[in-house]
């Protein structure tokens, strides 16, 4: 597997190598030898997370903070999405950009999220099944959320307004606030 290193800082997309023959193909998806041997992070996934969406639908942006802050790792099973990524370190030099990365079944691209960060994802096909992996367990407690449009993230969506499709709940969310860490 290759792994890139962004300009933000413990963010990685990771590009793994793939067999093909004549009967399909065979990749390895995640080694924790070889993740922490390039990347200098040392991560355990204890619990793996799967959704099914149409086009449009913008999940996003939600971050867990404190002692149940979660890395996550994800990728895409069938369909296309735009994954984004909002640094909330405070410490950080890149404290409140962005990065989104486009992620496939067909590109098999993964895109590693530390903990710290916002995350979110737009489908850009007709259908996606999106994957990810977490190192830490879900608590509901320790969630926050920000707006999607937030305008201190600037986020290019790549859906047109008209159709967009998101949760109640993420619609109504506030802009990101550093009292929500």
């Amino acid at each position: 597997m290759t792994i890139e290193k962004t300009f933000l800082k413990d963010c990685f997309i990771i590009k793994p190598t793939v067999f093909e023959d004549e009967r399909g193909f065979f990749m390895e998806t995640f080694n924790k030898d070889e993740f922490a041997r390039k990347t200098g992070i040392l991560t355990d996934f204890v619990q793996d997370n799967q959704s099914f969406s149409t086009y449009g639908v913008i999940r996003g942006l939600h971050a867990q903070t404190g002692a149940y802050a979660q890395a996550k790792l994800v990728r895409v099973l069938q369909g296309e999405v735009l994954d984004v990524a909002v640094d909330i370190r405070p410490e950080s030099n890149t404290y409140l950009q962005h990065i989104a990365v486009h992620l496939s079944a067909e590109n098999m691209t993964q895109f590693f999220v530390p903990k710290g960060f916002l995350h979110g994802f737009a489908v850009l096909s007709k259908t996606a099944m999106f994957f990810y992996k977490c190192d830490n367990y879900y608590h509901k407690a320790s969630e926050i959320r920000a707006f999607y449009k937030d305008p201190q993230f600037n986020i290019d969506w790549k859906i047109p307004d008209e159709d967009r499709n998101l949760s109640e709940k993420d619609l109504s969310l506030p802009v990101f606030q550093l009292q929500n860490k």
